[in-house]
């Protein structure tokens, strides 16, 4: 069976592999064995490979079975020790008899491990080492506390506190539950609805977890949604880059937070995922959180290609942005999981012939073969994406090209969110440490002339949120070129501070929309609705302005204006028969100016020929004849 084989393969790659355990496992095309089976053996493995790599030199099998790897033996002993199936091997198999006759000794030796660790039980032992113990300081990662976010949209964080979290010690800071040997959590001061708690229990075997009323989220990537924070009058909101749907589903919890009438909200949340695997993950994630009633997911679709001006869209008024970038803020992307492999007792690790009689035999190595740790500085081999996309990097001018092709298409998301007619803010983040993709992007943003054609800028930090407010860490000084207002404006959150947080980056965008003028509301109207006009024809406004081209201050002179009728009209002048006699002259002819309609056409004004001083200059002149 290749289940240890493959496994061992893994464990063992060169650093230039590429990616996380997890990222290795599930993008291996070829593998024979289920991933997420290999995935499970390598991880339980490495986290009890110091007790095993000790039970197994105790035991010396090395020496006695050279069949057996170091590799293959602590995978075997775990199975064996460790493994409700026992090993999952034929029983006849080579590896499986050559593990199996040494099992009283193995059993023996473990039982001496967690003797000497003055641990009563086996189950006690199993919660030391899930605690992180063990390994003390040779595993930082493990010393982080598990941040949950409480989804408000099924329960409250009161509720929690009575019923998942009952009988947790309260700490008072977040480092206080890095002492993951009790129950504790920490109530966070920047973000409603986040605790942190002691990584050393599963809760996700709890009902909370299964019935998606707490979430696994990082404090940083809580950030956007929360800086987004959106209201009833920002209408609809787009997500343009929503799996695996933990920022999604906080939108929604807001969002509802913010309505009175919740189940009467006909805000609209739409959630973009290009990736039709990835849709498939957001959509359950969305349905398992209870915010499928106001989100629409619009799966296989790219954020990119949608159209501003659809109609569906022209109510949006916020909108959240997390593109694809390098990743490298995500706590242990670039590390694999520390791993001590046993050394063969009273024998020469390069060769299992004999030794001559007289040569020296090499003493055995008490320094534990333990897996490298490759620091960030000099990992610049590969670079994993947060899609999982490895890419090879084998110098800085490599990786300044990377940077450099992420970060345009980071911009082109950026100004392609200013486009939608009804937005009024916007959040753009990266799980990235690179100014590259977060400082220089919102630079190039606000400068780009789409920017300012539509009247966005920077959403400065007094204007921010609270919790983001108060916020310390924020943007780098240098990277915005000694802007200290859009330094102070951007958020940062390092991942190897006192925060325990990922590495993040976040800013904001706002623009103030100027309510469109109603022209035909400026105009006059009789109680039928129609036009109310002068003398000459033109429509009367509502209050006289500096452009109006109302003539006459205060009410309206009946004499110079009327509503159009059809009976009202004029048509014209009788003939010289005619009864109706010269058309009535007002008492003072309106000054027009140099006026302009209101699309900007110029007026054109003639003097009026005055037809009734013409006809009585006639009959005075046949009189006198």
């Amino acid at each position: 069976m290749s289940l240890y084989w493959e496994t061992a393969d893994l464990l063992t790659a060169p650093n230039n592999a590429g990616g996380s355990l997890k990222s290795r496992i599930f993008s291996k095309k070829d593998l024979k064995s289920q991933p997420a089976q290999v995935y499970a053996l390598a991880v339980e493995t490495c986290k009890w490979s110091s007790v095993l790599k000790e039970v197994v030199e105790n035991a010396d099998i090395l020496r006695l079975e050279r069949k057996l790897t170091p590799i293959i033996s602590i995978l075997l002993a775990h199975d064996l020790l460790l493994a409700k199936k026992g090993v999952a091997l034929p029983a006849t198999h080579g590896l499986r008899t050559s593990i199996e006759r040494h099992k009283n000794r193995l059993q023996a030796e473990f039982t001496r491990a967690r003797i000497r660790r003055k641990l009563g039980s086996v189950e006690a032992f199993k919660a030391f080492i899930e605690s992180g113990l063990e390994n003390g300081e040779d595993g930082p990662e493990l010393l982080r506390p598990r941040w949950i976010r409480i989804n408000t949209l099924k329960t409250t964080l009161e509720d929690q506190l009575e019923t998942t979290f009952l009988g947790y010690e309260r700490s008072t800071t977040v480092s206080a539950v890095r002492t993951r040997h009790t129950k504790s959590l920490f109530i966070d001061g920047h973000v409603p609805n986040l605790i942190a708690t002691s990584p050393n229990v599963d809760l996700t075997k709890s009902d909370a977890y299964k019935s998606g009323a707490i979430i696994f989220q990082d404090k940083a990537s809580c950030f956007p949604a929360y800086l987004l924070d959106p209201l009833p009058e920002d209408g609809d909101i787009i997500d343009s880059c929503a799996a695996p749907g933990n920022k999604t589903t906080h939108i929604a919890a807001i969002l509802l937070s913010h309505n009175a009438e919740p189940d009467e909200c006909s805000q609209v949340l739409h959630a973009f995922e290009k990736n039709k695997g990835r849709a498939e993950t957001l959509e359950k994630m969305v349905n398992l959180a209870g915010s499928g009633t106001w989100t629409k997911v619009h799966p296989g679709q790219d954020f990119l290609k949608s159209d501003p001006k659809l109609a569906a869209f022209k109510n949006v008024g916020a909108l959240l942005l997390d593109p694809s970038c390098s990743g490298s803020g995500i706590i242990g992307r670039d590390d694999m999981p520390a791993l001590h492999l046993p050394a063969i007792k009273n024998a020469s690790n390069s060769t299992s012939k004999p030794h001559k009689k007289g040569s020296k035999v090499p003493e055995p190595t008490s320094e534990p073969r333990k897996r490298k740790r490759v620091d960030h500085e000099e990992a610049l081999d590969v670079m994993v994406d947060d899609d999982g996309e490895v890419t090879a990097v084998n110098s800085e001018d490599e990786l300044k090209a990377r940077i450099d092709a992420l970060s345009k298409f980071q911009l082109e998301l950026l100004l392609h969110a200013f486009k939608f007619p009804a937005a009024r803010k916007i959040t753009y983040s990266t799980c990235s440490i690179h100014a590259g993709e977060n400082e220089l992007v919102v630079q190039k943003a606000l400068e780009h002339p789409i920017a300012k054609e539509q009247g966005w800028r920077i959403l400065k930090r007094e204007n921010q949120i609270r919790g983001m407010q108060e916020w310390p860490v924020r943007g780098s000084f240098d990277a915005c070129n000694g802007d200290e207002v859009l330094a102070e404006a951007c958020i940062r959150a390092n991942k190897e501070d006192e925060h325990y947080t990922m590495g993040f980056f976040l800013a904001g965008f706002i623009r103030t929309l100027e309510p469109e003028k109603d022209l035909d509301a400026e105009f006059i109207r009789d109680e039928r609705g129609h036009l109310v006009r002068d003398i000459m024809g033109f429509p009367l406004r509502n209050a006289p302005q500096e452009e109006s081209l109302n003539p006459v201050d205060g009410p309206v002179d009946q004499t110079l204006a009327h509503p159009t009728d059809e009976k009202d009209e004029w048509t014209g002048f009788e003939d010289e028969n005619g009864q109706n006699g010269p058309a009535p002259l007002p008492h003072k002819a309106p000054k027009l100016g140099n006026k302009s309609w209101p699309d900007g056409r110029q007026i054109t004004t003639k003097k009026r020929p005055q037809f009734g001083i013409t006809d009585k200059k006639r009959k005075k002149s046949k009189k006198s004849d």
